[in-house]
């Protein structure tokens, strides 16, 4: 793994993106969208307000 503490993991849409990043350190997962010159950033959490972790996250 690369020195990147955020990676981008999934990408949907042009005009409208969509954006999941991995927190590297941790795992947990965020969504970005941005759309024509706004946008916003908020951390996933499940049904009952935890912070969604990756499944696949292997801390090295």
């Amino acid at each position: 793994m690369k020195n990147n503490r955020f990676e981008a993991i999934y990408k949907q849409g042009t005009l409208e993106q969509f954006k999941v990043i991995r927190d590297n350190e941790t795992g947990v997962l965020y969504l970005l969208n941005n759309t024509g010159s706004g946008g916003g950033l908020t951390v996933m959490v499940d049904q009952e307000g935890n912070p969604l972790i990756d499944e696949d996250f292997k801390k090295q």
